[in-house]
């Protein structure tokens, strides 16, 4: 649970001595709720305060890293039930499975590495590798690994192993990284602990249901396992979203530390928009990893876009840098159009730019995430700060014209941004992005 800078501030010694850094207890103790400083940096806390805040301060939920030094990957450590409380942290690993029998191993590898995508400036991709063995043979699986190793080193994987030999022979091939290791069930629970306790990598316990599981925690806990992550074996998409919110509410509002853990979905289902429901679902309510048994470039869009709107910050409105970005092949003749740096409106204006066919500059103002019209209201779109970006810019050097398309929202600006931009004609553009491809075309043949 979490504790308030006011409940801190009971339990220090209230001496103002300064000597954590800060002017008065209260200001330190704020700064310890925040997590901003450490109640070791106050030498007169006593050992039992400094304790309790140590374990009040302890995420609910477990958290912990996995994958190679270079493309190393954080879950867990969620602290709320709706991202509007505060937001999620880390997002769900996507992993697609590929199973040791397969025939196209190198074809689902290149999958993987090509699945890439940027969006928002963001990069979005396939996180990992859940790497079956099917063929429950050792010689098998370790062959595939090792041209999963050869041809994409740093890429996190996630071992689905069900004997413990050829879990321990493939873990020593992955010394330098650090691989999850899948396929902890009530048979095997005791053989499997011990292997991930000796070559320390986190374990993931199956069991179907949430009480089975807890007695499969607590035997790993028992041989001294901590990062462990939780599979229920959900059948449908309602025991999914009833386990899952059961083990988050548990471990969030409960305080039942067995609970408080990772949780894994696998997705595979031979229906693939069947599957992408599930995984969306997964995402949406706790899955720290979801395994994919395909991952079609329409899929991966879907599940790309949904996991990176559910891990923004809400309190932040989502945005693009600001830039002067092309869309087409645009020249020195090309329109330049600009607008703020709402994500949705980057994507609405430069989609639409795209439907005219006609190539164009278009102008990314940063205005903090803001609209058009809420940016304006906030002195961000104004006149002066336009000029100074478009002065800014260079993009007067690109072109053999000076004329600059504002949104119709703006209108007003157009007198202003003329002062304030000598030399250069100021269009009013369109107020919905729907009307542009009509616009740029009719701009283009005006100029003709």
């Amino acid at each position: 649970m979490a504790i308030t800078g006011i409940e801190i501030f009971k339990l220090l010694p209230k001496t103002n001595c300064k000597k954590c850094g800060f002017p008065t207890c209260l200001a330190f103790a704020m700064k310890v709720a925040q997590g901003q400083a450490d109640i070791e940096q106050c030498p007169e806390a006593s050992e039992e305060v400094k304790a309790k805040l140590k374990e009040a301060a302890t995420p609910p939920i477990r958290g912990f890293v996995f994958g190679s030094k270079n493309t190393k990957i954080k879950i867990g450590e969620e602290t709320v039930l709706f991202r509007h409380e505060k937001k999620f942290f880390n997002p769900t690993v996507l992993a697609l499975e590929i199973k040791d029998t397969e025939s196209n191993i190198d074809g689902f590898i290149n999958e993987v590495l090509e699945s890439s995508i940027e969006r928002v400036g963001q990069i979005l991709k396939v996180d990992a590798i859940f790497l079956k063995n099917e063929s429950e043979n050792s010689e098998i699986f370790n062959q595939v690994l090792d041209k999963i190793i050869n041809k994409a080193f740093d890429l996190p994987l996630i071992l689905g192993i069900s004997k413990p030999e050829v879990a321990a022979k493939a873990l020593e091939k992955l010394k330098e990284s650090r691989p999850i290791l899948s396929g902890a069930t009530p048979e095997n629970i005791n053989e499997m602990s011990e292997i991930a306790k000796k070559y320390n990598v986190p374990l993931i316990i199956s069991d179907k249901g949430i009480e089975k599981v807890l007695k499969l925690v607590e035997i790993a806990h028992s041989v001294g396992v901590q990062d462990l992550v939780i599979d229920t074996q959900p059948n449908s998409a309602k025991e999914l979203l009833m386990d899952n919110t059961l083990i988050r509410r548990a471990s969030l509002k409960k305080g039942i530390r067995l609970l408080g853990y990772p949780i894994i979905t696998f997705a595979n289902r031979d229906d693939n928009f069947y599957e992408t429901v599930i995984a969306s679902l997964a995402i949406l309510k706790y899955s720290s990893i979801v395994v994919l048994s395909s991952i079609p470039k329409w899929k991966n869009l879907v599940l790309f876009t949904l996991k990176q709107n559910i891990y923004s910050d809400p309190q932040v409105p989502m945005q693009v840098k600001q830039d002067i970005y092309k869309v087409g092949e645009p020249d020195e003749n090309s329109p330049i159009i600009v607008t703020t740096n709402f994500a949705l409106t980057y994507f609405l204006v430069k989609g639409e730019i795209e439907n005219s066919k006609v190539p164009a500059w278009l102008a990314i103002m940063d205005c903090d995430g803001l609209s058009v019209l809420t940016a304006w209201a906030a002195g961000k779109f104004s006149a002066s700060k336009i000029a100074q970006f478009i002065k800014e810019s260079g993009i007067e050097e690109k072109l053999n014209h000076k004329e600059l398309i504002i949104p119709g929202y703006v209108a007003m600006l157009k007198g202003a941004v003329e002062d304030k931009l000598p030399g250069w004609k100021v269009i009013v553009g369109t107020k919905e992005a729907s009307g542009i491809p009509a616009f740029l075309r009719n701009y283009v043949r005006s100029k003709k």
